[in-house]
């Protein structure tokens, strides 16, 4: 249940020193956290619409490995990692040409409408139990 985003790095992205502008990497990961629920096949706005709540960053804890540059070509995976009840977590990475930049475990929390938890979305469990980590995906 791995997702690839290939992105590629703007000037915009970028520094005074012509690297990728370190909190840039959080609005990649986020990119790449979205694509993955998309490719799963979850609308975050018909999600929320549904009642079945949205998803809240509650935690990241990130390892800046090597600098990304203007024009480079980069991935963003993102692989399920654990869940509770109203949790969720995923390990993300930036990479170039296979070699990890940056690399992230992101906690995510599902919340109603009135910003207390709730549970995690049953169709999103059910794809989570279709796809565990360790199944080699076709």
């Amino acid at each position: 249940m791995t997702h690839t985003l290939p992105l590629r790095v703007y000037y915009e992205d970028t520094d005074l020193a012509g690297i990728v502008y370190y909190a840039n990497y959080l609005k990649f990961i986020e990119r790449g956290r979205s694509e993955w629920l998309r490719a799963l096949g979850f609308d975050q706005a018909a999600m929320k619409a549904a009642g079945d709540g949205v998803f809240a960053v509650r935690r990241v804890v990130a390892d800046y490995l090597a600098p990304a540059r203007f024009d480079d070509l980069l991935d963003v995976t993102t692989a399920y990692s654990s869940h509770k009840a109203a949790r969720l977590v995923l390990k993300q990475a930036v990479l170039r040409a296979g070699q990890p930049l940056f690399l992230a475990e992101v906690t995510l929390v599902c919340l109603a409408d009135t910003g207390r938890a709730q549970a995690l979305p049953k169709a999103l469990l059910h794809k989570i139990a279709e796809n565990p980590p360790n199944k080699p995906q076709v």
